[in-house]
């Protein structure tokens, strides 16, 4: 026994879960030494993994909540949430697992615009606390976006994922297949800078806003509904529609 302690327990954690392990330790037994009775949700978070990226957990091949506490000699296995078929029966919590509304770190604004793009429902500020962004998830059931394990660990959150790359673009990628929202994308729906709703505007309505070589080259705008901004379909346009093109091909390959 591992001197200080007088318990183990045998963990294993599959598939992406092993993102959060060194290299080493993937994909194998780990042993977890510990002292009188952890929850089993504080024995996962001790060994890096946040409890937001854990939708199953088995102790002696019985489901279990996370206040379950840990024995000696438990062989505990933990299981990433699952989107592609159907465990409600072996859940212990059976609410919903995805949601299309999402809040952001500070840390995640270029993917914000990417998501707004997409016409996903994206709350971000580059002001955020730690705090306001849990507080904001729960009132308003919003899924936390984030590069900072340290905010899923928060007891408080109830929804969240860590993002794995650093490249925006890869990460709206990451972001639509993890939650499997392929087939909710309405693209340049919403306001790629305040995430309001983008609806068509009359020409007429809008003209006095309009620099003269866009009011005569255009005819057809909308506008945001929230913040007033005004869109048409320009160069800008275009290089949206390829993102998009782009972003389909990708996700019919993805399968």
């Amino acid at each position: 026994m591992k001197q200080g302690y007088d318990k183990k327990a045998i963990f294993r954690f599959y598939e992406e879960l092993n993102d959060f392990l060194p290299a080493g330790e993937r994909k194998r037994d780990r042993i977890y030494y510990f002292r009188g009775n952890p929850s089993v949700k504080d024995a996962i978070e001790a060994q890096n993994i946040p409890h937001t990226e854990v939708d199953l957990i088995l102790v002696n091949g019985r489901p279990v909540s996370f206040d379950h506490k840990l024995k000696n000699s438990d062989r505990v296995s933990v299981y990433p949430v699952f989107e592609s078929f159907d465990i409600s029966g072996v859940k212990q919590d059976s609410g919903p697992v995805r949601d299309s509304r999402f809040i952001l770190d500070v840390h995640l604004g270029k993917l914000a615009k990417y998501l707004r793009m997409a016409g996903f429902d994206t709350f971000y500020r580059n002001d955020l606390k730690d705090d306001e962004i849990i507080k904001r998830s729960v009132e308003e059931n919003r899924i936390i976006l984030t590069r900072d394990k340290g905010i899923l660990k928060n007891s408080l959150v109830q929804k969240g994922y860590y993002i794995r790359s650093q490249n925006p673009w890869e990460q709206l990628k990451e972001t639509i297949l993890r939650f499997q929202l392929q087939s909710s994308i309405q693209f340049l729906s919403r306001c790629m800078e305040c995430n309001g709703i983008i609806a068509e505007v009359k020409k007429k309505e809008i003209e006095k806003f309009l620099k003269p070589g866009t009011s005569r080259n255009f005819d057809k705008f909308f506008r945001c509904t929230n913040c007033g901004r005004i869109y048409w379909e320009g160069s800008h346009f275009t290089r949206m529609k390829q993102y998009y093109k782009d972003l389909k091909t990708f996700l019919d390959d993805a399968g």
